[in-house]
């Protein structure tokens, strides 16, 4: 009888590359004293400084602490691969891209006071871009309605009752940039088939 070896898989190329390399971020900036925040933080600054456009997109990269980091990344982790599988590393990889250059563009724009750090727009972009993995063609599954509802619902209502250092902005881009996603990533299969 053959024994079966057990071996890792690289399941999600594109999960375990932002995963990795926001935990790099993270450890530079423990041990730096917090230099990683305060220097790839989104924030407004002169669009003549060169680092306002990095900042563009390494801000995601960055997180406040280590449980900010672990909360972002466990639904990075739990969703993101199945959602990499479905619709393609370079789909996803797009898709979050996009998502952090319109979330970071926002609040540069509209809160300009604001630093904002943190991959939470991906992850509602992916819960959200998660939920049309089971639209078929022609319906909608309600399911896909009531997270939109919930979530993007959820951080509307607490962005207006409650005073807490959380981008709500970022979570509601986010999650219509998923949504967005989900739409186009859907149409583009249903064409291909």
């Amino acid at each position: 009888m053959e024994k079966k070896r057990f071996a890792i898989d690289l399941n999600a190329p594109f999960i375990l590359w932002l995963t990795g390399l926001a935990l790099m971020f993270l450890i530079i900036d423990l041990l730096t004293g917090g230099f990683i925040r305060s220097a790839f933080a989104v924030r407004r600054t002169s669009f003549a400084d060169p680092m306002q456009y990095i900042r563009l997109f390494s801000y995601v990269l960055v997180h406040a602490n280590p449980a900010h980091y672990v909360g972002n990344f466990m639904m990075i982790l739990a969703i993101g691969p199945m959602v990499e599988e479905k619709y393609g590393s370079k789909r996803v990889c797009m898709a979050a891209v996009i998502t952090t250059f319109i979330t970071g563009l926002g609040s540069v724009v509209f809160f300009p006071n604001v630093a904002m750090v943190g991959a939470s727009g991906i992850v509602f972009m992916l819960i959200l871009l998660a939920s049309f993995a089971n639209v078929k063609q022609g319906k909608l599954p309600v399911t896909v309605l009531l997270v939109a509802v919930l979530y993007l619902g959820n951080e509307a209502f607490q962005g207006l009752f409650s005073q807490d250092n959380v981008s709500r902005i970022g979570h509601i881009v986010g999650g219509i940039c998923g949504a967005a996603f989900g739409i186009l990533f859907h149409s583009r299969f249903k064409n291909n088939d």
